[in-house]
């Protein structure tokens, strides 16, 4: 007998059943899967490698350079005291490589600056080139190399006039060193790499940066020095003349931080300090100046010999040749330095003239103010040197021993202080009483706080934090920051401290720190 619920309830069954063995199909199929198709990719060059060759000679050679020249180079952080601080603003078109900006008028209690840039090592017994404005001023200095290691330095000399300094380092084995070359020969369009070591509060960041460009021009005279000089209360306007700036214009990036590091050419030789850029932010924007390395290294054997720079001078008033100079004397272009007077106490007297023209020193053409100045700079007081001048419309040669020139202000040196040993690791520690105890908010005074963390130090970079209440110093409870005192005092460079530390949640923590040499 037909039962049409019974077949209505079969029909539903198989349609179910059909539904479902569809949906398997479909789903083994991948058709219900929602995941798109992988696409196809072409890993074949475009462009074949013969078709590139030079270019891709070229980057190898930026790859060979960059290995072979950043072990070389080096991370400074310099400490000044507050009081310390520059005065003068520098202008805003030539911002320098400081990672700290300055801060006008500080208080008397503010804590000492700290401030970055590069360097690069000059000798495997760690001499090491750097900027001026890096370290002058300071009275800690730390330099941290490739290999992760860091040392503190001896500040050997600074010299303002050409904005270099020489600091030293000690260390159980030999340094990587540079490679010098010959900045007189640096040509416009040449490749150079520019390398620094920027990193800044922390071990890793920014470290060993590396861009490449040409050299744009040489003998740019910017006026920083000159102007730093001159309100400078140890100088003033007269001495500010003795500044030399002949610097070697590069479009390859500089940015803050690589102050001091090195310019290098193709054969991996420095041929200048990164030193300044034009901007108007303090950042890169194509414009970037280094200090040719010749000048540099005259300045350094100085630097290191004597601790200060011995400065040859003619003794004579000078500004640069202009075209109607060049048609007034008869010159046979527009090139050279115009005598304006003669320093009645200097060796040029009875040699040299008011209007002379001198367009060689030595043999070697003589363009212009800077370049004069670059040259005798590298001579030494008591050489003898022969210009080669334009008088009444004629060459004539003229020999001259150089003087001395009279500058009296001596380096700051890096001044010896009491180290507490908890500062070796970069923290300040206090007795947590009943008020600082609120301040932290914590519930209970007693026991020791950290109440200060030094930036950059080997603390701060593990992570080390104002505030927290420190219990243990390796294995021994500390209950005043005599105790704490006296178990770091017994730690030596490279040890491990073990700081073991409470927040105000109550929360327990161990940081361990490798105690700086």
């Amino acid at each position: 007998m037909y039962d049409p619920l019974r077949a209505k309830s079969k029909i539903v069954l198989y349609t179910v059943v059909a539904f479902l063995f569809g949906m398997g199909l479909a789903s083994g199929m991948g058709w219900t899967s929602l995941s798109h198709a992988m696409p196809v990719i072409n890993d074949t060059p475009q462009i074949s490698e013969a078709a590139v060759r030079p270019a891709m000679d070229l980057s190898d050679a930026f790859v060979n350079l960059s290995e072979v020249v950043t072990p070389a180079v080096v991370r400074i952080e310099a400490r000044r005291p507050a009081r310390a601080r520059a005065q003068q603003q520098i202008p805003d078109a030539f911002r320098r490589f400081f990672d700290i900006p300055e801060q006008q008028q500080p208080p008397q209690d503010a804590p000492g600056e700290l401030s970055g840039g590069s360097g690069f090592i000059v000798s495997t017994d760690g001499y090491i080139l750097t900027n001026n404005h890096v370290v002058e001023g300071s009275n800690q200095i730390r330099v941290f190399l490739a290999d992760r290691r860091y040392f503190d330095a001896t500040l050997v000399g600074t010299d303002p006039f050409t904005d270099v300094a020489v600091i030293k380092i000690n260390v159980p084995t030999p340094l990587p060193a540079m490679s010098f070359g010959n900045s007189d020969r640096v040509k416009v369009g040449e490749w150079v790499l520019a390398i620094g070591n920027p990193g800044f509060g922390s071990s890793t960041q920014l470290d060993y940066t590396v861009t490449a460009g040409i050299i744009s021009a040489r003998g740019r005279g910017l006026g920083l020095l000159n102007r730093d000089l001159t309100q400078d209360p140890r100088f003033g306007q007269q001495q500010a003349g003795y500044a030399i700036e002949d610097f070697i214009q590069t479009d390859a990036v500089i940015n803050p931080g690589n102050s001091g590091g090195p310019l290098v050419n193709l054969q991996g030789q420095v041929v200048g300090i990164n030193s300044a850029i034009a901007s108007p932010t303090g950042y890169y924007t194509g414009y970037g100046f280094a200090i040719p390395i010749n000048l540099a290294r005259r300045i350094m054997q100085d630097l290191v010999e004597y601790g200060t720079v011995r400065r040859p001078a003619i003794g004579v008033v000078i500004s640069n040749v202009e075209a109607e100079d060049a048609e007034a004397y008869g010159l046979p272009k527009v090139s050279g330095v115009l005598v304006q007077d003669v320093r009645s106490d200097g060796p040029a007297v009875g040699r040299l003239q008011r209007e002379d023209v001198i367009v060689a020193l030595d043999g070697e053409p003589v363009g212009y103010v800077a370049e004069l100045q670059a040259k005798i700079a590298q001579r030494h007081p008591g050489d003898q040197v022969k210009l080669t001048v334009y008088r009444s419309k004629r060459s004539t040669e003229i020999t001259i021993r150089l003087d001395e020139a009279p500058i009296s202000e001596q380096p700051v040196r890096t001044a010896e202080r009491t180290v507490h040993a908890e500062e070796r690791l970069g923290i300040k520690v206090e007795l947590l009483d009943a008020p600082l105890a609120q301040s932290l908010g914590y519930a209970q005074p007693g026991g020791v706080v950290i109440s200060d963390v030094e930036r950059a130090s080997a603390a701060a970079r593990r992570g080390v934090g104002r505030g927290l209440k420190l219990e243990r110093v390796n294995d021994t409870a500390v209950q005043t920051p005599e105790d704490v005192r006296t178990v770091l005092a017994g730690v030596r460079g490279g040890e491990i401290v073990s700081l073991h530390l409470r927040d105000v949640s109550d929360q327990a923590r161990v940081i361990n720190i490798r105690m700086p040499e």
